[in-house]
Parts: C-alpha cells; sequence; structure tokens
C-alpha cells in the first residue's frame, strides 16, 4: 500500500512537472509569434527598427504602424483566444460534452446578434457604445444560452450531448439568418462593418476595444481559475459531486455566467471566430491531462497562440489584402470538429 501511494505521488509530480513544462513552452511560442506578428503587415519594419520603436527613437511613421494599429490588434487576438478557449474549456466541463463550444453552441451567434443590433442605431466610432458592447453582449449570449438550455433540456433525462449540440446549431442558425435579415436596412458602412464580423476578422483595433474587452478577462480568467477544483469534482458527476459537499446547482450556474461572459466580451470585438473553444481545451488535455488546475492555463495558452498565429497568417499570406482571421480559424477548426464528431457516441 505504501509502495503504490509513493508511486501516485510520484507519477502526480511528473504529470505536473511535465504540465508546467508545456505551460512554458507554449507561453515562449506566444512571445515568439507575438515578435513575428509585429513585424507582419504591408510595411514591414526590421528586427533593429521594430527594438528602436520599442524603445522610442522609431520615427513618427513607425510609432504610429507600431502603437496605433499593430499592438492593439496583436493584443487583442492573445486576450479573445484566451478567453474563447476558456470559455469551451468550462462548458465542455460543466456539460461533459466534449463537442460543446460558445461558437457550435449559438452563444457567439446570439452575443453577434446583439451587437449588430446596437450598431444599427449608433455609430461604432463612437466611444459609448465601444464599452456597451461586451455588455450587450452579454446580454445576448446569456439569453441565447438560456434558451439552448430549455430547448435541450428533457425532464427526467437531462441534456444528451447530441441534443444540446443539435439545439445549439439550430439556434446559430436562427440568429445568423436574423442578422443577414437586418443587414437590408444598413448603409454601406456599416453593411461593411457586419461582412467583416461575420468573416471573423479582428475589427476592433485601437486601444478602446483593449480596455473594453480587459476587464472582463481579467476578472474572470482568474474566477474560472480558481473554480478548477471545483470543476474536477464536477466532473464526476452530479450525484458524486453532491455526495462530496459541492453545491452542484449554484456552482453550475456560476460558471456558465463565467464562460457565457467571456465568449460574449471576445465575440464583441473580434466577430464570429469560431472553433477556439474546441480546439484548444481538446489539445490541452492532450498535453497536460485532464485535471483543470493545469489544463485550464494550458486552454488558455493554447486559444491565444491559435488566434495570433491566424491573425498572423492572415495578415501576410495575401499582402496586401488580408484574410479574416476567423477563416484561418476555421480552415483548422472544420476538419477536427468533423473528427470529435465522428467519434462521438449520442
Amino acid at each position: 500500500m505504501v509502495q503504490r501511494t509513493t508511486r501516485t505521488m510520484s507519477s502526480d509530480a511528473a504529470r505536473r512537472r511535465r504540465g508546467l513544462q508545456v505551460l512554458a513552452v507554449l507561453s515562449a511560442l506566444i512571445v515568439i509569434v507575438f515578435i513575428v506578428s509585429m513585424n507582419t503587415g504591408y510595411i514591414r519594419l526590421t528586427p533593429l527598427e521594430l527594438l528602436d520603436t520599442m524603445l522610442g527613437k522609431g520615427t513618427d511613421k513607425q510609432e504610429l504602424i507600431l502603437f496605433d494599429f499593430r499592438l492593439p490588434r496583436i493584443v487583442i487576438s492573445v486576450l479573445i483566444g484566451a478567453g474563447l478557449a476558456v470559455s469551451g474549456a468550462v462548458m465542455q466541463g460543466v456539460f461533459r460534452n466534449d463537442l460543446a463550444d460558445p461558437g457550435i453552441l449559438g452563444i457567439n451567434a446570439g452575443a453577434g446578434l446583439m451587437v449588430m443590433l446596437l450598431v444599427s442605431f449608433y455609430p461604432t466610432t463612437s466611444a459609448a457604445p465601444v464599452y456597451l458592447l461586451p455588455l450587450v453582449a452579454f446580454a445576448g449570449a446569456a439569453l441565447t444560452a438560456a434558451l439552448i438550455y430549455i430547448l435541450a433540456y428533457k425532464r427526467h433525462q437531462g441534456i444528451s450531448p447530441i441534443r444540446l449540440l443539435l439545439t445549439g446549431v439550430a439556434v446559430a442558425a436562427g440568429m445568423s439568418a436574423a442578422m443577414i435579415v437586418l443587414t437590408l436596412r444598413l448603409d454601406p458602412d456599416k453593411y461593411q462593418f457586419v461582412a467583416t464580423w461575420l468573416a471573423g476578422s479582428i475589427w476592433g483595433t485601437n486601444w478602446k476595444f483593449v480596455l473594453s474587452l480587459l476587464p472582463w478577462i481579467v476578472i474572470l480568467l482568474p474566477f474560472v481559475f480558481y473554480k478548477a477544483r471545483v470543476m474536477n469534482v464536477l466532473n464526476l458527476g452530479e450525484q458524486t459531486a453532491t455526495g462530496l459537499g459541492a453545491a452542484v446547482n449554484r456552482e453550475q450556474f456560476r460558471l456558465l455566467a463565467a464562460a457565457v461572459g467571456l465568449a460574449a466580451a471576445s465575440v464583441a470585438v473580434s466577430g464570429g471566430i469560431g472553433f477556439v473553444g474546441l480546439i484548444g481545451p481538446h489539445l490541452a488535455r492532450r498535453l497536460v491531462g485532464p485535471k483543470h488546475q493545469l489544463m485550464l492555463p494550458a486552454s488558455a495558452l493554447l486559444g491565444s497562440l491559435l488566434v495570433i498565429t491566424a491573425d498572423t497568417i492572415g495578415r501576410w499570406i495575401l499582402q496586401p489584402s488580408e484574410i479574416p482571421t476567423g477563416i484561418v480559424v476555421a480552415v483548422i477548426g472544420a476538419p477536427y470538429f468533423l473528427y470529435l464528431l465522428a467519434r462521438t457516441k449520442a
């Protein structure tokens, strides 16, 4: 018994060391892509020019390109990648559904519909709507999540993974159709914004959008990380979790509210980028295991790495034009989603 306990402790310590190494490698990769992304665009900056500009020795043109155009977009890519990935990880854990993702389940579409309604009545360049966007998106995402839960729930049966998935897809399709209908009343400038949003392009590219998103990420991500042990217990099933003293319904509501908030705030400044909440958690489980103490940070880092890489590729591959980030992510995510769907049992 003592030897078995010792081996278990040694195995846990080894997994933890490996998990920390994975987190360190992912962080280093994000830093590398971050630097590459700062030098990616129609106007290139050499490494020396980039360093001089960062130190305040660059020209006015170089400072404008780096600080006003590229850095806000890169920072937003990192933040929304972390937000969407952790949101997906929470939904997969709470629903115990490997296919749960805020984009696939229609949460992003609900948030996007509300953002579009706001844009239809207010100019996107005014300061107040910029800071209202996450709040409005959260309202739309919360209402959509409640609708999906009500439609997918069956008395005495609960929610099956496939029923939840199909309900989310149907609701997302309805929301997307509503957005298309609303585009008919938009003027050309606002129509261009909607088209950009639907394609999943990171349209919030100045520091006002960073500041509107930052509080949601700074508050909700630590909250979810703090609840990692609770999520481990919830994964054991409702009866077991209740037997261990967890307030299952209350904890599920809090976690889902945090997941919806992360997804909504991210969508408010990034547009319809899907699959990040699906790919990030799955890859994280493969790399660090199912325990949420390491899986949640790994999901956040993988999500950030995926979005910033996709945005960099989209800006580089067809210069001077660019491919929306959502399309690049979809090229990666759609085959992976079909693979997971084929493996999932109803």
